[in-house]
């Protein structure tokens, strides 16, 4: 079994992000600059921005983080997406999710501009992706291509089994498993709450991509020796007996499922690391191409 550290191939993105950011500063050019909007004051999300914004700094970016209270109504969040769009200075940008009730996601993701869009998530981005055109792949599934290619993991001709349809993971996912190239040309079955036979489904996998934030779901019994295994949940699970009062784990019972499988993804330290990562490498792609439209 082969641990695919996440951490590990994070930290080599981010030095050859550097180093093309160093290159940029030498030619006096502008570096990229992120920007990442959170409503509220959850947790997870505050977490999540923070890493987001110290990842920035460590490769060379410029940052911006606004920070609006959890009252914010839908339209003053429009507005600022409406700032940051008009913003030439700023490449791309975020919106942390999950957003307060009184704020329609759907609108908000319609409301960044496709050119700044580095998460992925607007139609225009969502839908050259299905069609195999250049474009901003969401940051999960593209940590997740990338990881296979550095291990250089076969995906050609195997049955890939992913667990959950959001629109974030896995339904982008299982089209981009599926499409011509490598990582890809494998046979892609989605599965999610309503999948009859699930456990049998699943034991057929050369390849199981689990995005379900149940955790433990992904049991030792449900799956072939040798598959290989990416773990997308993480839950945070409570015990008193812990410093923090809870511990992170994800839908994989890693103990045992590691014992069978070829490859694994670890929680924490797998997938998580190479979603900032791979944000990252989208806002410099949105830096080069606004450069050249300059």
């Amino acid at each position: 079994m082969e641990l695919l550290d996440g951490r590990k191939i994070a930290n080599q993105i981010k030095e050859e992000i550097a180093a093309e950011v160093a290159k940029m500063k030498e030619n006096g050019e502008k570096v990229p600059h992120l920007a990442a909007v959170i409503v509220g004051n959850d947790g997870a999300s505050l977490t999540y921005v923070g890493s987001k914004v110290r990842s920035c700094k460590q490769v060379g970016f410029e940052s911006t983080l606004v920070q609006m209270p959890s009252t914010t109504s839908e339209q003053e969040l429009l507005k600022k997406i409406k700032e940051l769009n008009e913003n030439d200075d700023i490449d791309g940008f975020i919106v942390q999710l999950p957003l307060p009730d009184q704020i329609d996601t759907q609108k908000v993701i319609m409301a960044v501009h496709p050119d700044k869009d580095v998460d992925g998530f607007h139609p225009m981005n969502f839908g050259k992706m299905a069609l195999d055109m250049s474009t901003f792949i969401p940051a999960t599934p593209f940590g997740i291509l990338e990881l296979l290619e550095r291990y250089k993991v076969d995906t050609k001709g195997k049955h890939t089994v992913v667990i959950g349809r959001s629109h974030i993971v896995g339904r982008p996912m299982s089209i981009l498993m599926g499409r011509k190239g490598w990582p890809g040309n494998s046979t892609v079955t989605l599965t999610h709450s309503h999948t009859k036979n699930i456990t049998q489904i699943i034991s057929q996998a050369d390849i199981v991509i689990s995005a379900l934030g149940v955790p433990n779901f992904l049991k030792a019994e449900m799956v072939k020796d040798d598959a290989v295994i990416i773990d997308v949940g993480i839950t945070r699970v409570s015990d008193d007996t812990k410093e923090k009062g809870y511990y992170i784990t994800g839908d994989v019972d890693f103990e045992n499922v590691s014992k069978k499988a070829s490859y694994i993804t670890p929680v924490p330290g797998g997938v998580g690391p190479m979603t900032i990562a791979m944000l990252l490498k989208n806002t410099l792609l949105a830096r080069e191409r606004h450069r050249n439209s300059e």
